[in-house]
C-alpha cells in the first residue's frame, strides 16, 4: 500500500498554516513589543483574565507540557513580566502575578493581535470560518476517540 507524501496531506497544510501564522504574528509583535514571544503573550493574556490559574492549567491552554511551561515562566520572571511567590493557601504551588512591565506588554498586545487576526483572515467569510472550525473540531474529536 502506498501513501501520499506528507506534504500532500491536509495535515501538512494545517501545520504549515499554523507555522506561517505564528511567524507572521511574531514579526508584528516583535516590531512593537521587545522580547516577547507569542506564547509569552498568551500566558500574560490568560493570567490577566484568570489570575488564579495554575502553571498546569496555563500549559494546557498554550499547548505546552509542564516542563516547557516551567521554563517559560522562569524566563518571564527573569524578564520581569511575571512575579512568582509562595502560595499561602497551597504550599505546593506558586502564586504567579503579572508585574507592571507585564501589564505594559498587555496594553500593547490587543491592537497587534487584532491586526494579525484580521489580516490573516482577510477574504474569509463568517460562514467559511464556521465551516472550517466545524471540520477541524471533527478531526480533533476523531483523534480523541482512538
Amino acid at each position: 500500500m502506498t501513501i501520499p507524501l506528507p506534504s500532500k496531506t491536509i495535515f501538512h497544510v494545517i501545520e504549515s498554516t499554523i507555522k506561517e501564522y505564528r511567524r507572521f504574528a511574531l514579526k508584528n509583535i516583535s516590531a512593537k513589543v521587545k522580547d516577547v514571544t507569542i506564547d509569552q503573550g498568551m500566558v500574560l493574556i490568560f493570567l490577566n483574565e484568570h489570575p488564579e490559574m495554575t502553571q498546569k492549567e496555563i500549559a494546557e491552554l498554550v499547548f505546552r507540557d509542564t516542563g516547557s511551561m516551567t521554563r517559560m515562566i522562569n524566563t518571564m520572571v527573569q524578564k520581569n513580566f511575571l512575579k512568582r511567590s509562595m502560595n499561602n493557601e497551597d504550599r505546593r504551588r506558586f502564586k504567579i502575578e503579572i508585574t507592571a512591565k507585564g501589564k505594559e506588554v498587555l496594553e500593547k498586545l490587543p491592537p497587534i493581535i487584532h491586526h494579525n487576526r484580521s489580516s490573516s483572515l482577510q477574504g474569509i467569510t463568517k460562514d467559511e470560518l464556521k465551516q472550517l472550525e466545524s471540520i477541524l473540531n471533527k478531526i480533533k474529536n476523531n483523534c480523541l476517540k482512538t
